[in-house]
């Protein structure tokens, strides 16, 4: 039987606009703001812009999907909460137990993506940097046992010092923007600008995070929207500022996924350049563990509170108002994972592709919920449409770990089932 809510600590309404646009913009810019200007100018030239562009506009419609979802329900576990009310438990459950598999495994992959900076720009052995992103895992869950409001408030400082980062790099690196720079604009024809925009897709997902924690929004049907609105506009902005000044300037013919973003921020710091940027990537991708730490956890609290997980997890902190044990979990199965990443020599792309498959499904079923569940009028109607589309077609692309993360979801429906029989 389901425990009485009532009789548990709750979780604490603080998060406002200005948190949740904080949470939105750190959720999504990920490292790909450093890696993924200079890959996509490698693979399409000046046309990848177009690329950044065009998912930038796509980017809304799995925005509005979630947020509208989050405004019209706020309950904690985001998807989790919208596939049990469209499909009931377990799908719900597959969504849940994706969710794990998403954060467990992700989390180690970029963290091992900010030591791997840091070891770009100074000597450090393969254990040094599994060291440091050991530390990257840990501190956000020290943070995240503090509560949601100053967690919120970290996250809100930490994406402050972002956008000055890269509006300085950009401030610093328009003058020299060439006009010949984009010329010829389609040096490879125009099917590298698809493969271009492929890649890009993964800069965009984050959006999905902030309804994890919905319940804790002190005016959720009001800043939702607002918030979603706010972070769409700015994270575009940025990419497209960043991507504009890697093309224009020319960096990313320097080689390297690093060394474009590097050649950037030498003309701030100098010779300080690699460090720099080292430094920029270690604090965003902490910002985006820090953040779907938070999120996370409220997925298993609610997962558990329906069953599919231990019941132990759905306890929430009355000191603090956090779901302690399942942020315990959560960080304690990183961590076996960022040793099984060290002991086994993963490399990056396979590290990647396992949360991929899930995060991907996650949106399937995030996209079809927002397809059964709201009824807007006017072309509104087709967004969860658009994002659904955009979800299946990428998926192929994740290749034979997506069934990997299949079976785990399928594996979580099994112990749904059978945790209701019992």
């Amino acid at each position: 039987m389901p425990q009485d809510r009532a009789a548990q600590p709750g979780l604490k309404k603080a998060i406002t606009l200005r948190h949740a646009v904080a949470l939105y913009v750190s959720s999504v810019l990920g490292s790909g703001v450093l890696v993924l200007p200079g890959l996509a100018a490698h693979l399409a030239g000046p046309a990848s812009l177009v690329a950044w562009v065009v998912l930038s506009v796509a980017s809304f419609p799995f925005a509005w999907t979630f947020a509208s979802m989050s405004a019209r329900n706020p309950e904690s576990g985001g998807v989790y909460a919208f596939a049990k009310e469209a499909f009931g438990p377990g799908a719900a459950a597959a969504a849940g137990w994706l969710f794990g598999l998403w954060y467990i495994a992700g989390a180690p992959a970029v963290v091992l993506i900010a030591a791997s900076y840091l070891g770009y720009a100074f000597p450090l052995s393969r254990l040094s940097m599994t060291l440091i992103a050991c530390a990257v895992i840990l501190v956000p869950y020290v943070i995240n046992l503090g509560g949601i409001k100053f967690s919120s408030r970290v996250q809100l400082g930490i994406v402050v010092a972002i956008a000055a980062l890269l509006v300085l790099a950009v401030a610093f690196n328009i003058g020299a923007v060439r006009p010949e720079a984009f010329s010829p604009f389609l040096p490879n024809g125009l099917l590298p600008v698809g493969t271009a925009a492929a890649l890009i897709f993964w800069s965009y997902l984050g959006y999905e995070n902030v309804s994890n924690v919905a319940e804790e929004f002190k005016n959720p049907r009001r800043d939702f929207r607002r918030s979603v609105l706010l972070s769409v506009v700015l994270i575009g902005l940025l990419y497209l500022a960043v991507a504009f000044v890697t093309v224009g300037t020319r960096s990313w013919e320097e080689g390297g996924s690093v060394a474009p973003f590097a050649a950037l921020f030498s003309r701030v710091f100098g010779s300080y350049g690699a460090a720099g940027t080292a430094i920029l990537a270690v604090v965003i991708i902490f910002a985006t563990v820090n953040a779907y730490t938070a999120g996370m956890s409220r997925v298993f609290l609610a997962v558990a509170r329906d069953g599919s997980l231990p019941r132990a997890l759905a306890k929430v902190s009355p000191r603090s108002g956090v779901p302690a044990r399942s942020l315990h979990v959560l960080t304690a199965l990183a961590m076996v994972m960022l040793l099984a990443y060290y002991v086994f020599n993963f490399d990056l792309q396979t590290a990647l592709l396992i949360p991929s498959g899930a995060a991907i499904l996650v949106y399937v079923l995030g996209s079809a919920s927002g397809i059964k569940l709201l009824a807007p009028k006017g072309p509104a109607r087709a967004l969860p449409w658009i994002s659904l589309v955009m979800s299946v077609a990428v998926l192929p692309f994740v290749g034979p770990l997506a069934l990997a993360a299949l079976l785990f979801g399928a594996a979580g429906m099994l112990y749904s089932r059978f945790a209701r029989r019992g």
